[in-house]
């Protein structure tokens, strides 16, 4: 199975973009990707804030921030994984 660096939650609810977001992270940690980018769009940002509550206290993920200019912006949150 081939793992892309890009995970997309828009139009999710959170209990199912927090099941994905799961099954994501562990797939690009055994891929050996270093960075992927979490899409979960702007909307009201009640997405973006379980996202990143649930990437704080995983233990595969080493940092996050907001996408910059031409990533995304707050729309997207680019992801360091940690290392293996």
């Amino acid at each position: 199975m081939t793992v892309i660096d890009e995970l997309y939650l828009r139009h999710l609810t959170v209990e199912e973009a927090l099941l994905k977001l799961d099954k994501y992270l562990d797939d690009a940690f055994m891929a050996g990707l270093y960075q992927v980018r979490v899409i979960h769009g702007k909307g009201t940002g009640t997405l973006r804030q379980v996202v990143r509550r649930q990437l704080a206290k995983h233990s595969l993920v080493r940092s996050y921030r907001t996408g910059g200019y031409g990533e995304g912006g707050d729309g997207v949150t680019v992801v360091e994984m940690a290392l293996k």
